[in-house]
């Protein structure tokens, strides 16, 4: 039988680019692994952070080192042409995190090419990555959140009198401590957390030095938990895992930091508590029409128990260390067969 050509895109026009490479790294391996290595060939295609798309050698030691290219200026005319290598691919697999990676624009990309690929499509990609879109979706299907507000930067960089007025509805609608969020960056990118007026507002015009809609969260005292969600119209979901952490709140820093957080797996967790879990996961899986794989996030307040779900991820760090791989290898399945699941999953939708 003829393997199957799989076309691995990483990298990307992201502040995640680096996360990306070490993702795609990860599952190039395990593509060549095991009996995958009699299943699959693996294309890799490099995006670099200018945009341009890189094949062949160059790719390959992209992945093999982890080490970027340095993006130079380049002629608008060479972005969007794509390597020959392309026309081999039977399936895409892209790992690239972030904006122009997992919120639709790469989706709707590979959808025009008439190709299959792993992970959500448009819609779910988009609506998984805007959090006040998200946060919207998941009030009309009845999930419990923390209490938020959306706001534009139009608002935030408006004239005097308005931005303390906006600073005080937000201030007697959530109280202290909030959070401050772009919508639409991954790994905690420009997220802060506030505990008065004057913080609030310099939050605010951070954030919307990064994106144009901002929303702004209640701080609960609560475990931070999180699901994995595989399968495509029938998903199930993992284990529960938990993550405990040193810093404030889980910022980049404490994120990527080695030593800063730790993961628990599976977590200490009454029965009940865990298939609560399990079935908002999916439900919020189903909610933003996701596909293939995502990461669910949740808040737990244990002297109530309580849930809140906090944000779907469709398309969540892959390293063997990440939390995803990590709850479905603590559910039975390992790296490989996740990667060899992915990819059948996309050749099945």
């Amino acid at each position: 039988m003829a393997k199957i050509r799989v076309g691995l895109l990483f990298g990307g026009r992201s502040g995640e680019h680096e996360v990306s490479i070490n993702s795609a790294q990860a599952i190039a391996q395990a593509l060549q692994t095991g009996n995958n290595r009699d299943k699959y060939d693996v294309l890799p295609f490099y995006i670099q952070k200018n945009g341009v798309w890189i094949a062949g050698e160059t790719a390959n030691r992209v992945l093999d080192s982890k080490t970027p290219l340095s993006s130079e200026e380049i002629n608008p005319s060479q972005l969007w042409q794509f390597p020959p290598q392309v026309q081999e691919v039977a399936v895409w697999f892209p790992v690239l995190h972030g904006p122009n990676g997992e919120d639709g624009t790469i989706q709707g990309l590979l959808t025009l090419m008439q190709v299959p690929f792993v992970g959500s499509g448009v819609l779910g990609s988009a609506v998984g990555m805007d959090k006040i879109a998200m946060k919207m979706a998941f009030a009309q299907a009845g999930l419990p959140q923390v209490k938020y507000q959306a706001v534009e930067r139009s608002q935030i960089w408006s004239n005097p009198c308005i931005f303390p007025k906006l600073c005080d509805d937000i201030e007697a609608a959530l109280g202290y401590p909030c959070f401050v969020k772009p919508a639409n960056l991954g790994s905690s990118v420009g997220i802060a957390k506030v505990r008065s007026h004057s913080e609030l507002e310099t939050a605010l015009d951070s954030a919307a030095s990064y994106d144009r809609r901002i929303v702004i969260e209640a701080g609960v005292k609560a475990r931070e938990l999180e699901c994995a969600v595989l399968g495509n119209d029938n998903p199930k979901a993992s284990v529960v895992g938990e993550v405990t952490f040193e810093g404030d709140f889980y910022d980049y820093e404490t994120k990527y930091t080695e030593g800063r957080s730790q993961v628990h797996i599976p977590a200490k967790l009454p029965a009940n508590i865990v298939a609560q879990i399990q079935e908002m996961a999916v439900q919020a899986f189903k909610t933003v029409d996701a596909a293939g794989l995502a990461r669910v996030d949740f808040f737990y307040v244990e002297e109530t128990q309580e849930i809140y779900l906090n944000e779907i991820n469709t398309l969540p760090g892959f390293t063997k260390f990440s939390m995803y791989p990590q709850l479905w290898n603590a559910t039975g399945i390992n790296f490989e067969q996740l990667v060899d699941q992915l990819v059948q999953l996309a050749l099945e939708k």
